[in-house]
């Protein structure tokens, strides 16, 4: 695993659901100190993904 896709120690990982649908991260409800560059997420074929940017995981709902 590379440094870039380990998850920060501590950090949960956020639920998404079908709905929700091309997943971006990071979510428009970002505070801005948490902005990075825009990234979209392929999650649908593994259920799981990390962002190459922040680590922040992602795991398909349902």
């Amino acid at each position: 695993m590379s440094e870039f896709n380990a998850r920060p120690v501590g950090q949960e990982v956020i639920k998404v659901k079908r709905s929700e649908l091309p997943l971006s991260c990071p979510p428009q409800s970002a505070s801005l100190a948490a902005m990075h560059p825009r990234v979209y997420l392929p999650i649908e074929k593994t259920g799981s993904a990390v962002c190459p940017y922040c680590g922040a995981s992602y795991q398909l709902d349902d």
